[in-house]
């Protein structure tokens, strides 16, 4: 369990942390008051209402409320068969494994599927399900971490499903070479029905799920209630729902996807992440769900020098 403090320059850009975890002097994301706003942008003043600003909060609300009801009835019996299939074509430089579990090198697709047993005997001991894969800071090997974890989970009989919830900088679709759209976000805000959102990747029990049409504040979008009951329900579809989600320094959009789901797992770079980040990271993440960490960028020489001697050695006594 890691618990050092706050390093100073977060110190002092967030504040003075209270015993209950909020900033005092900042703003709590996840606060679900609002601010009245009148038409200049500044606040209203109290006694002088702007009423029309509030009918107007009400309406949204109730058409939200509505589309919600309405989206969410999804035939789940027969919801595997009506998705789209595409081709496996994962991008040259994605370096994913294949659906046979052989990848560019023999090395990380065994490393992939020791983390999939690993989960899988966890899984056995507790309801766990629903997952999503970060990191602390950008480019440290998350979405490459998902992505192969899905296809190695995939390769079992159950479906798999990956979701691409990273809505600011999404890359899924990218390493499978298919369309973004439509996806998550589509759905969510009703715009397409969740069967031609999702695609089974040809040849396995994989299903995609990427990001879909780009939305103007992500964080908005996830705090709404239907992004909770969808997880819940595909919980019940898949037998590994896997989020690709944002950073968790450079938002809060992974922050609040872990109090959806049942665990998390944090991606490194080694040589690049800096201690003091894992720290914050694993604090922002309250150390209470998370899985493990996954060390990524280990030179060749230092990790798989053991599987290339295992391998050539059996072929030689063959």
């Amino acid at each position: 369990m890691l618990d050092t403090p706050l390093g100073d320059a977060a110190a002092d850009q967030a504040g003075l942390v209270r015993s209950d975890g909020l900033v005092d002097g900042a703003q709590n994301p996840y606060d679900g008051s609002l601010a009245l706003s009148g038409e200049n942008g500044l606040e209203t003043p109290p006694g002088d209402l702007d009423l029309r600003g509030i009918d107007q909060l009400a309406a949204d609300g109730a058409q939200l409320i509505r589309r919600e009801k309405r989206e969410l009835q999804v035939d789940w019996r027969s919801f595997l068969s009506r998705c789209a299939t595409i081709p496996f074509k994962p991008a040259p430089e994605a370096h994913l494994i294949g659906p046979d579990g052989i990848g560019p090198s023999e090395g990380p697709a065994e490393e992939f599927r020791s983390l999939r047993t690993r989960l899988n005997h966890m899984q056995s001991m507790q309801d766990l399900h629903c997952i999503l894969v970060t990191s602390a800071s950008p480019a440290e090997g998350k979405t490459f971490t998902a992505c192969n974890l899905a296809l190695a989970q995939s390769q079992l009989e159950t479906p798999v499903l990956l979701a691409d919830l990273d809505l600011r900088r999404p890359v899924v679709h990218t390493q499978f070479q298919c369309e973004k759209g439509p996806g998550f976000s589509d759905f969510v805000l009703g715009e397409k029905p969740l069967e031609e959102c999702v695609r089974r990747v040809e040849g396995t029990n994989l299903y995609l799920l990427p990001a879909g049409t780009q939305v103007r504040n992500p964080l908005e979008l996830l705090n709404m209630r239907q992004v909770k009951y969808t997880l819940d329900a595909l919980r019940k579809v898949f037998n590994w729902v896997i989020l690709d989600t944002p950073p968790l320094l450079f938002s809060a959009d992974a922050n609040l996807l872990a109090t959806l789901t049942d665990g998390s797992i944090l991606v490194v770079r080694i040589g690049s992440t800096t201690y003091d980040n894992v720290i914050r990271a694993m604090q922002s993440l309250c150390e209470n769900n998370v899985l493990g960490i996954v060390a990524n960028g280990a030179r060749a020489g230092e990790l798989y020098s053991k599987y290339t001697y295992y391998y050539n050695k059996s072929d030689e006594e063959e």
